[in-house]
């Protein structure tokens, strides 16, 4: 095909794909396949956050709790009505930390991250990037793709272009266009959505322009080409383990577990599928007050808790299939009791000035004026992929070969003092980014102790976890 064909052709797929959800679900009958719709009973299996769950829930809230939260609710309505007094200023920081009642998660999310604010200062933006997207954006297709398996255990999410569907995919397309540098990235749509469980289209889409720009969460630097925020805050988590928990990142070590194949999910959506949901929300609630040092002081708190099992598994697929898996379905602890426990991690880290990996350098905050259009190049319109790493890719590739170095030689280490011994065998471990009902792999890291194996172009771009979809130049 010349390259007009592939044009029109690209230009088709995109107006078709938008098509299916501007009409939603009510008018696709007959038009949406079997497969996109996963098969629940809802009868006695849906949790309060709207989860649907394969095996009969427990008994309902007793009703002495259910009081204590009718009493939180009032004190918090009040707290909402006087929002911006000294008075209430004082008194958020311990009740968020105790937990902001689900019913009113909607208007204090939306006061944390000044939602009306933006959605003022930015009158028919929103709109005017969505428009923008239909004609424009070349992201159509990976989100349309992670749109179908984001949280379709979820009632929200459950049926094929349901309004939320739709939504979601909505703020997704606009943000692409709205954000130029970062497009779209896969993990984004945990992000957003969770804030459309509790937000309007519109105000999620505002909520997660100030998740990635603003500085307090600057996630921007997370979802650019070359991930520069991940690496620094890999590197943070290191140093936290080498500090406080030095056994246990020997363990690690002495099989080969580099951070970045348990923590992806901590760091990209926090914790979004890592922990139950109920306790997601908690660290939500604190993240937003607090910003990026509960992150870090969350995964080490995870860490922290279960050291002991984790140090009891002599096998690395068993160790992330724990943190991963295993503790998303059962964490061992009520959430208060996390929560405590993150209140005591944060300020050990502070005392050991280790709370905080430091302002975002330049290169993670965005360069390019923020809703102004940006028309993509030929070859983006496409949907060709690059032949060749640009050299943020290729940076990116060195930094992940120099940690696995690293690991090796204190591995090797490790082995002379303690005389281990380890199988030859070459060994696979695949980290799924999406563990919904279509599984994604982020990454085959192939690992032949003591020998760091160098990456080959697939294995790199699957850590580049965007390599789904065609690389960019704008």
């Amino acid at each position: 095909m010349n390259e007009e064909a592939l044009l029109a052709r690209a230009s088709e797929e995109r107006e078709r794909i938008f098509q299916r959800y501007e009409r939603g679900r009510e008018n696709l009958v007959g038009l949406i396949d079997p497969w996109e719709d996963p098969e629940f009973e809802e009868y006695h299996k849906t949790d309060r956050y709207g989860f649907i769950h394969d095996e009969r829930l427990p008994q309902k809230t007793a009703p002495q709790k259910i009081n204590i939260e009718l009493e939180r609710e009032k004190k918090w309505l009040k707290m909402l009505e006087e929002w911006g007094t000294s008075e209430t200023k004082q008194k958020l920081h311990r009740r968020i930390y105790k937990g902001i009642p689900n019913s009113l998660r909607i208007g204090v999310w939306s006061k944390l991250l000044d939602v009306n604010r933006m959605r003022s200062d930015n009158p028919g933006k929103y709109r005017e990037m969505l428009k923008l997207a239909k004609l424009w954006s070349t992201d159509v297709r990976q989100i349309d793709s992670d749109v179908n398996r984001q949280f379709r255990e979820h009632q929200f999410y459950r049926e094929r272009y349901s309004e939320k569907q739709c939504s979601l995919f909505n703020v997704l397309c606009a943000y692409s266009l709205y954000n130029s540098e970062v497009g779209y990235c896969q993990g984004m749509s945990g992000l957003a959505g969770v804030l459309l469980m509790y937000m309007d289209e519109e105000d999620a889409f505002w909520a997660l322009a100030v998740l990635l720009s603003d500085k307090k969460y600057a996630m921007h630097g997370l979802y650019i080409e070359g991930f520069p925020k991940l690496t620094r805050f890999l590197e943070h988590h290191d140093k936290i383990l080498t500090k406080f928990m030095p056994k246990l990142k020997r363990h690690f070590d002495k099989f080969g577990l580099d951070a970045i194949l348990y923590s992806l999910k901590w760091f990209f959506v926090c914790f979004v599928e890592r922990v139950p949901f109920s306790l997601c929300l908690r660290v939500w609630d604190i993240y937003l007050l607090d910003g990026e040092r509960v992150i870090t002081a969350m995964a080490y708190t995870i860490l922290k808790l279960h050291k002991k099992t984790i140090m009891k598994l002599n096998d690395m697929d068993l160790i992330v299939n724990y943190i991963q898996v295993k503790l998303h379905k059962d964490f061992g602890y009520e959430d208060d009791i996390v929560i405590y426990q993150l209140e005591k991690s944060m300020e050990e880290l502070k005392r050991a000035k280790l709370d905080y990996p430091g302002l975002p350098p330049p290169n993670e905050l965005p360069k390019r004026p923020l809703g102004v259009f940006v028309e993509p190049d030929k070859k983006s319109k496409i949907g060709q992929r690059a032949e060749n790493f640009s050299e943020t890719e290729k940076q990116a590739r060195a930094n992940v070969i120099l940690r696995r170095e690293k690991a090796a030689l204190e591995l090797q280490e490790l082995r002379v003092s303690q005389s281990d011994t380890v199988s030859d065998t070459n060994t696979t471990y695949d980290v799924p980014l999406h563990t919904s009902q279509a599984r994604m792999n982020i990454m085959n890291i192939h690992v032949k102790p003591p020998v760091v194996n160098t990456y080959s172009n697939n294995e790199q771009k699957s850590y580049l976890i965007n390599a789904s979809k065609p690389k960019r130049k704008r």
